[in-house]
């Protein structure tokens, strides 16, 4: 085993620390874990100047989808302090126009006292069809949605919606790197992750079979395992 170092776990949109539950005892072994909380700035540059502010002086580095984004702004402003980092069904694209198009209307609900519907109205995108009638999943979903609450998640989708490219920063990543999407993805398919692996050199490229976007809780022992194996890797 390599030498205990801390995991930082960056959550995605309306995510909270449940996002990683099924990981965090295995993860343990090789240090402590730390779930940061990506709810209280409304961009990402701020987002990360906050977690390196409270982060150990070096780490090792866990982001799904908007928890990518700000694990790639993370690199920009701190690359020393990444020892490794995996992402996990992201992008390294900016937003497109339909994107931030859709999430102003998402935000425009939570404006306006709808904040509750938003979970319902996202679970068919972010899981494998086969998931859609999983009630467990589908309350989980709506609880850390909940948890993140209507402002946190208006400063949430206008930091995404202001996302910078983070393509052209991808060669200079160093750092052994885990790039991982379930192989049902819509919102970041497995061709983004691809491209992220393409751009970092030696990045480990892993499709999760019978996973959407929540990859972390659709196939826990599968995303637990590679995450293992990229912590004990030499």
């Amino acid at each position: 085993m390599n030498t205990p170092l801390p995991t930082l776990l960056v959550p995605g949109l309306t995510s909270t620390p449940r996002l990683y539950e099924p990981q965090i005892p295995a993860l343990w072994q090789f240090g402590p874990v730390m779930v940061v909380d990506q709810r209280r700035d409304d961009s990402i540059a701020a987002i990360a100047r906050r977690i390196l502010e409270q982060a150990p002086a070096r780490f090792s580095l866990v982001g799904l989808s908007m928890g990518g984004y700000i694990a790639f702004e993370l690199l920009r402003q701190a690359p020393a302090r990444v020892a490794r980092l995996a992402l996990l069904d992201t992008s390294a694209r900016p937003d497109a126009p339909i994107q931030s198009a859709r999430r102003r209307e998402m935000i425009e609900l939570a404006r306006t006292g709808h904040f509750g519907e938003i979970a319902d109205l996202s679970y068919p995108l972010l899981v494998h069809p086969d998931r859609l009638d999983d009630q467990p999943l589908r309350e989980l979903v709506r609880s850390m949605a909940l948890d993140t609450g209507a402002e946190g998640y208006i400063r949430q989708q206008t930091a995404i919606i202001h996302r910078c490219d983070s393509r052209p920063h991808l060669p200079a990543i160093a750092c052994p790197t885990l790039v991982l999407v379930g192989d049902a993805d819509q919102l970041t398919p497995p061709a983004l992750a691809q491209e992220i692996a393409a751009g970092i050199a030696g990045a480990q490229l892993t499709v999760v079979p019978g996973s959407g976007h929540l990859s972390t809780l659709e196939q826990p022992q599968r995303v637990t395992a590679a995450l293992v194996e990229w912590l004990g890797a030499p």
